[in-house]
């Protein structure tokens, strides 16, 4: 060890373990918000049903805020993934050395607690005020008023002091928030720039994530020179000197005013440097999750065929295989079997096909299409909305966006919230209309619905074999909501009437012959 290493060692105490921020949601969501507005294939309701939060969290595990922002803005992309950005990934996953160089070049970027893509693509920076101009002169002139009254016998001259005082302690006032704020900003982009001036120093052949080495270097030299330039003097970091120097010689407000115009000048260098930083971050993000997770690159089709799959949430998942044509399906099975699971698996690994390019499955073969869901309508007690207007509202959504497009339409028990005929009339007109427009994977208790549907969805049952999962096609025929009351402790005379009321009603609604046409005249 070299004696400077020491010294280092003795005076500089050691780097924090760091841990990743807690970033808001709309923190996270903000870059993909003002580069793409309302151009995106995920909307509020599918991202919850579909439980987009949870498995963003652990996709972004050990991530900064650039790479979670980037990671976002791919799953909502109407583009999809770009061919350049699955070689991208394959390339690191194949070059060990070359991942563990750029990820300890990103460490860095984890210390940031700032989103700072509202500061480069919308905050506009205003002009420095003329006054600052005088800012120098306060501290010269609260000096030569000190000495002049020390050595003057006139009283008034220390009204001039107080004067002058109570000035500088005004300028800190009127800019102390702003310049608060401003602070966590800068650093943030100092850091983006450290980075940035790392990797420019990494071998060309290094390239990060597949961009040219090249591309770093040419701008290198101008990212260092614009850290070096956005940051405060030595003496901020030694204990006193740095208040003294902020607020007689007022070097904090200077340097703040100063710094501002710096990022407004130099906006198009920091906007390259964030998007292509972002993008990297992203990158390793994904390389470490493929590394811990199965996983096979999706090829493209026009159907969705997927082969083992399963849902990346669950601790112990049961694989499932699973294929339909251009038909969509309706898929039946007894309570509590997985069905609602089954669902969000194909839609998360929909998702992640488009946005990233893989799947959790053995092999997947699907077209890379939006994915929109309809799992969890509620009531909403704040705006009076009835369970069954929730679900209206929402099937008028997905009507109006299959209107725009082809897309996957996942729903999970449509019209719950009316009585059995209504929703099984509503259901049947609602989803015949989706399915002429576009992919409609849904579930159902109404088991009716299987012929009334069978021209566009096909019949899909889901069964337990021990402790794995089955689909084949055909519509359930062993139904569990009756015997479900004897495993919970209800009483033997409330099942067997239970029972007599479900048999007289499955006579009486027997499937009419005609059905599958119903919806045809």
């Amino acid at each position: 060890m070299s004696l400077l290493d020491k010294l280092a060692r003795l005076f500089l105490p050691a780097p924090a373990e760091l841990s990743d921020y807690a970033f808001a949601p709309s923190d996270v969501a903000r870059y993909q918000q003002l580069i793409d507005g309302d151009q995106r294939v995920l909307d509020q309701q599918s991202w919850d049903d579909l439980l987009l939060a949870s498995y963003s969290a652990r996709l972004a595990a050990g991530t900064s805020i650039f790479g979670q922002q980037a990671l976002h803005r791919r799953l909502h992309s109407r583009v999809g993934a770009a061919p350049a950005s699955i070689a991208r990934v394959r390339a690191l996953l194949a070059d060990a050395p070359r991942q563990q160089a750029l990820q300890q070049a990103c460490e860095g970027l984890r210390a940031a607690d700032c989103e700072i893509a509202s500061t480069l693509w919308q905050t506009v920076i205003p002009a420095t005020p003329r006054w600052t101009r005088l800012l120098p002169c306060l501290p010269v002139g609260l000096l030569a008023s000190v000495a002049l009254a020390l050595v003057s016998a006139w009283p008034a001259v220390w009204l001039l002091v107080l004067g002058l005082w109570l000035l500088l302690m005004a300028v800190q006032m009127h800019v102390h928030e702003a310049l608060q704020a401003w602070t966590g900003q800068r650093k943030t982009l100092q850091q983006m720039l450290r980075t940035h001036t790392l990797l420019a120093g990494l071998p060309a052949t290094a390239g990060a994530a597949g961009q040219d080495g090249h591309e770093w270097q040419a701008d290198g030299a101008a990212a260092a020179r614009l850290n070096r330039q956005l940051a405060t003097s030595p003496l901020s970091a030694l204990p006193g000197a740095a208040e003294y120097n902020d607020w007689l010689w007022l070097a904090n407000v200077r340097h703040y005013f100063r710094s501002r115009a710096l990022v407004k000048a130099q906006l198009p260098l920091l906007r390259s440097s964030f998007e292509r930083i972002a993008a990297l971050d992203a990158d390793l993000a994904l390389v470490r999750h493929l590394q811990q997770s199965h996983t096979c690159w999706a090829e493209p089709g026009e159907a969705v065929a997927f082969t083992r799959v399963c849902h990346p949430l669950l601790a112990d998942p049961a694989a499932l295989s699973f294929s339909l044509t251009q038909q969509g399906a309706f898929i039946s099975g007894q309570n509590g079997i997985g069905k609602s699971t089954l669902l969000r698996t194909i839609g998360l690994n929909l998702i992640t096909a488009r946005a990233f390019g893989f799947c959790y499955a053995a092999q997947a073969r699907v077209a890379r299409l939006p994915v929109y869901a309809s799992m969890q309508s509620e009531d909403a007690l704040g705006s009076g909305e009835s369970l069954y207007l929730a679900e209206l509202r929402r099937a008028r959504e997905l009507l109006a966006l299959a209107a725009q497009g082809p897309a996957v339409f996942i729903i999970d028990e449509i019209f719950r919230g009316t009585n059995h005929l209504e929703s099984i009339s509503a259901a049947a007109a609602v989803l015949h209309r989706l399915a002429e427009q576009g992919l409609v994977i849904v579930s159902s208790h109404n088991l009716v619905l299987a012929p009334l549907l069978q021209r566009q969805l096909v019949p899909w049952c889901v069964s337990r074999q021990g402790k794995q999962l089955q689909l084949a096609q055909g519509v359930l025929q062993d139904t569990n909501g009756i015997s479900l009351l004897d495993t919970q402790g209800f009483d033997a005379a409330i099942t067997l009437r239970a029972r007599r009321v479900f048999d007289w009603l499955s006579d009486y609604m027997a499937q009419p012959d005609k059905s599958a046409s119903l919806l045809l005249l």
